[in-house]
């Protein structure tokens, strides 16, 4: 590396140094070498440059002046030229530099300025050269790493045996794929996984505890599908560590390239299974071979769910890698295949069927802390007592997730707990309950909008207590007589005589349907 010190250390340049600089300012990078003469060079001077002068600014200026414009610039250092007119660096720079914590070395009368811009040069060009090597034997040993399947954390290993750097890396989803050297919690990989949505994502970030960190873009396809995250800010680092890094995620991409060409595939074969179970025996011969591939025993039990958020949108993109990654921490093998409108899980379940809905809650908990709380439903079909059993409860998961996905505070549910009615209402489409709702129940809500009364509310209350009417009135606080009187007027509006079951029937469907207000 280039630095006052590496120029003093060379005998042949006869440097002497004068002035070390504050902390570690002698042996600072230089990026190169400045000769000028001018009173005030900090226009032309970059930023850790080494400054070359004879003084023939001397006369015009004050050396304290020139010191202090030349660490204006952000020069490392200045190096003293002497000469006849000059055969001692005056006092006056040497007490100016030392006041500045500003290098200073005097260079011999017999040896000139290109003799260092030679040395500089030199210095340099190794740098350079070590530089690549290092890149192309760091390049080798991330093309090894990946090859041989070690991952992302291969890939850190690889970097911190040249830098000691905390690092991360995390995907979009805010999943954690490896670390080395350094933690993200929760709550900074949700962070990361904004900061990554961002366009453009931004080359910092701020993490909590762990400080300002530097992003480092990861993507397979031109989008930011994963960052490696270094957790120090980017003005600390290094030349060489900032290049290291760039180069890491590069290879990186490659990782996450292969991870996703994985995941597709294991898609594509998952969905091919649906399609197997619900085709009958026209394709059940495949269907054993297709769950072994997937490391799950056909003829073992097999248990079904249908996942899904609540409200206008079913699933969103990660969903279904989520549901691998919770099976894969329960260690259970398991065959995810997403859609539009759910995904489907289909795994071994040697355990009594009633324990079934607590596992299904543990997994809609864990989605819903991986997508902001959205509301998560698993529809379970129950249990299978082998591959050749699987049909119904495919079809049974799938009906209850549509089931709950309009109801409201159930989560999970297996096919067999939900009400018939439930399960009639949830294989209805949108615009279908709509008409139901509005035919039987829009005279009745036109009413309590106009006249403020509490027709639909006393109709609720009459059927929640199954049509007991005293104990309806209670709850309602009014008498008996008045209660008669509202569901008549109910009868009226409605067509539909809450006296008979027929009547009741279509009136409790209705309200079930559209809840109102």
């Amino acid at each position: 590396m280039l630095s006052l010190r590496s120029l003093a250390e060379d005998r042949s340049l006869e440097l002497n140094v004068l002035v070390e600089g504050a902390g570690e300012a002698l042996g600072a990078e230089a990026l190169w070498v400045h000769n000028t003469e001018l009173p005030d060079p900090s226009p032309y001077i970059r930023e850790r440059e080494l400054v070359l002068t004879n003084g023939l600014w001397l006369g015009t200026t004050s050396a304290t002046e020139f010191v202090a414009n030349v660490a204006r610039a952000g020069a490392v250092g200045i190096v003293f030229g002497l000469r006849e007119a000059t055969p001692v660096t005056p006092a006056e720079l040497v007490h100016a530099c030392r006041n500045a914590g500003l290098p200073l070395a005097e260079l011999s009368a017999d040896v000139p300025f290109t003799a260092v811009s030679q040395a500089a040069a030199a210095a340099v060009a190794e740098q350079r050269q070590q530089a690549l090597v290092s890149m192309v034997r760091r390049g080798n040993a991330l093309a090894d790493a990946i090859s041989q399947g070690a991952g992302a954390s291969g890939v850190l290993r690889v970097l911190r045996r040249d830098h000691d750097l905390p690092l991360a890396v995390a995907d979009r989803m805010g999943r954690l794929l490896a670390t080395a050297g350094g933690e993200l919690r929760e709550e900074e990989l949700r962070i990361v996984a904004e900061g990554l949505a961002r366009h453009p994502p931004p080359l910092e970030l701020a993490v909590g505890e762990a400080g300002t960190a530097t992003l480092f873009l990861v993507g397979a396809l031109g989008e930011a599908d994963a960052g490696l995250v270094c957790l120090r800010p980017a003005h600390s680092l290094s030349k060489a560590e900032h290049d290291a890094l760039t180069q890491a995620a590069h290879f990186l991409s490659l990782e996450v390239a292969r991870r996703q060409a994985v995941q597709a595939i294991e898609m594509r074969f998952a969905t091919e299974l649906l399609d197997m179970i619900l085709s009958g025996p026209s394709r059940a011969a495949e269907v054993p071979g297709r769950l072994e591939a997937f490391g799950i025993d056909a003829s073992g039990p097999l248990a079904v769910s249908a996942l899904a958020f609540s409200g206008e949108v079913a699933t969103l993109p990660g969903l279904a890698e989520a549901v691998v990654e919770f099976f894969t921490a329960e260690a259970t093998p398991v065959v995810v295949a997403g859609g539009s409108q759910d995904v489907i899980a289909v795994h071994p379940w040697r355990r009594p069927e009633h324990e079934l809905p607590a596992m299904a809650e543990r997994l809609a908990a864990t989605l819903s802390r991986r997508f902001d709380d959205r509301r998560v439903v698993v529809g379970l079909g129950g249990v299978a007592a082998g591959w050749a059993m699987l049909r119904s409860p495919l079809m049974e998961s799938r009906e209850a997730c549509r089931v709950l996905r309009r109801a409201t505070g159930r989560s999970v549910a297996l096919f067999a707990q939900l009400g018939t009615h439930r399960l009639l209402l949830g294989m209805q489409d949108e615009e279908t309950l709509r008409r139901l709702a509005s035919g039987v129940l829009g005279p009745l809500r036109a009413h309590d909008r106009e006249q403020g009364g509490q027709l639909e509310a006393t109709l609720r209350a009459f059927l929640d207590h199954d049509g007991h009417w005293a104990t309806t009135a209670q709850a309602l606080y009014v008498h008996v007589n008045t209660l008669r009187n509202r569901l008549a007027r109910v009868t009226e509006l409605t067509g539909r005589d809450v006296g008979t079951t027929e009547g009741r029937v279509d009136l409790f469907l209705a309200l079930q349907a559209d809840p109102g207000t």
